[in-house]
């Protein structure tokens, strides 16, 4: 065992001690989730519990941003990401602690709300992590620096907090971290070099036709015509316009159009989502993108020319090399088996916001959350897709243990490859 790896297992021990109330913790913030932007109640839990750990805190960045720094003599900073908003989802894990929240979005609907996507674990993590750290500081020397993100979910979280003054709130970072619960076996661990998640953009097309009765279709531009030659076309880009090397999804989620079955509309909305690993190769799918409406337009007739607007769009999540071989070295030592080489998510995150503005390496890392037994018997069935709910699911509930101890475990462990 190294060095650091005992220090961590020394760290390690007063996990027993912590697990009660991050248990409890986790419950509560999963029974009282919060959409983007809007995460007070998670805040002030946050804030409150780094304050009696005697970190220096600063709320409020960009909302609800915290930041918790806790110096401990000379040697070098990390810091470690938590996200914490939630989302418009009703959920059906059917757990006793299961949400029944519902709220006003940002365009004021009243929506359900839910953790779909395990950021109370991550929440709950990193104050078991900080607390830990804390209270082991004759183990180790540096400056640790916890920090739990609004908004992941909408892609503007990280740079909202930027905005707001995050590099002037913390001390020079020399690498961030950050990690993700995923539809994995629980207690596992898994990093990847490179690449790990990829960049998102949302598009929203409006086309333009011309209105008329549906018995006269000659007196107008269908709208509805239009658009299904559109989707069928697009479905060409990623299959004759991209290097069979290159992964990239393009979806249409949503179209709108007309009104009632008898009546050609002027107009139709499209909405749609991309993901690439290449910047380059997202430019030029964005660019087909614009090609092919726009020639199809012409090619209807359309009396206008289509409107596009890009929204949700989430930067590419790629992991230095350097700094991940040594976190999958740390984890390797500590969790052995448990620990594994990680395929690269389809997934899109905003977390290399923060580290790109504040200027350090880092890397992002997966940890499971899912029943070993459930996901075995799924794995020799052969129906892990129909059978293990993933994250954004109204189902998806990670396990809180073994979830939380490998989570804090993996952060601690981490940090400690620096500290």
């Amino acid at each position: 065992m190294t060095t650091a790896s005992k220090r961590a297992a020394e760290i390690l021990k007063g996990l027993a001690e912590i697990r009660p109330w991050q248990e409890n913790l986790y419950r509560d913030i999963h029974r009282h989730p919060e959409l983007s932007h809007q995460e007070h109640r998670t805040a002030n839990l946050a804030a409150d519990k780094l304050r009696g750990l005697s970190y220096e805190v600063r709320d409020g960045i960009g909302g609800t941003g915290v930041v918790g720094v806790l110096r401990n003599g000379a040697g070098p900073t990390v810091l470690m990401r938590a996200d914490m908003d939630a989302l418009p989802v009703e959920e059906a894990t059917g757990l006793p602690y299961a949400s029944t929240v519902r709220a006003s979005d940002a365009a004021g609907n009243e929506v359900p709300v839910m953790h779909a996507c395990g950021h109370d674990v991550h929440v709950t993590c990193l104050l078991g992590a900080a607390a830990l750290l804390a209270g082991g500081s004759d183990h180790w020397n540096g400056t640790a620096i916890a920090l739990f993100q609004p908004a992941e979910e909408v892609g503007d979280g990280a740079s909202v907090m930027v905005d707001d003054g995050l590099t002037t709130a913390v001390p020079p970072v020399d690498v961030a971290l950050a990690q993700h619960v995923l539809p994995a076996p629980a207690g596992h661990v898994g990093t990847h070099r490179g690449p790990v998640l990829s960049a998102a953009d949302s598009m929203r097309i409006t086309v333009y036709g011309r209105g008329a009765h549906g018995s006269m279709p000659q007196a107008g531009v269908d709208p509805v015509v239009l658009t299904a030659m559109i989707v069928v076309r697009l479905q060409t880009i990623v299959s004759r316009e991209v290097a069979p090397t290159d992964t990239v999804v393009l979806t249409v989620g949503s179209i709108h159009a007309g009104t009632k079955s008898n009546v050609i509309g002027d107009q139709a909305v499209l909405e749609l989502n991309l993901r690439t690993y290449d910047e380059s190769t997202r430019s030029a799918v964005l660019a087909a993108i614009r090609r092919i409406v726009i020639a199809e337009c012409q090619a209807s007739n359309s009396p206008k020319a289509p409107v596009f607007e890009l929204y949700d769009r989430f930067p590419l999540t790629v992991n230095d090399a350097e700094v991940t071989e040594r976190v999958s070295d740390a984890f390797a030592g500590f969790f052995g088996e448990r620990f594994q080489p990680m395929a690269a998510q389809s997934a899109s995150e905003d977390f290399s916001d923060i580290p790109k503005a504040l200027k350090a390496p880092y890397t992002y890392w997966g940890i499971g959350g899912i029943d070993n037994e459930l996901y075995r018997k799924a794995l020799d069935a052969g129906r892990v897709s129909q059978d293990i709910p993933v994250n954004h699911s109204p189902t998806f509930a990670p396990v809180i243990q073994p979830t939380l101890d490998t989570g804090t475990q993996a952060l601690v462990v981490a940090a400690l490859a620096w500290l």
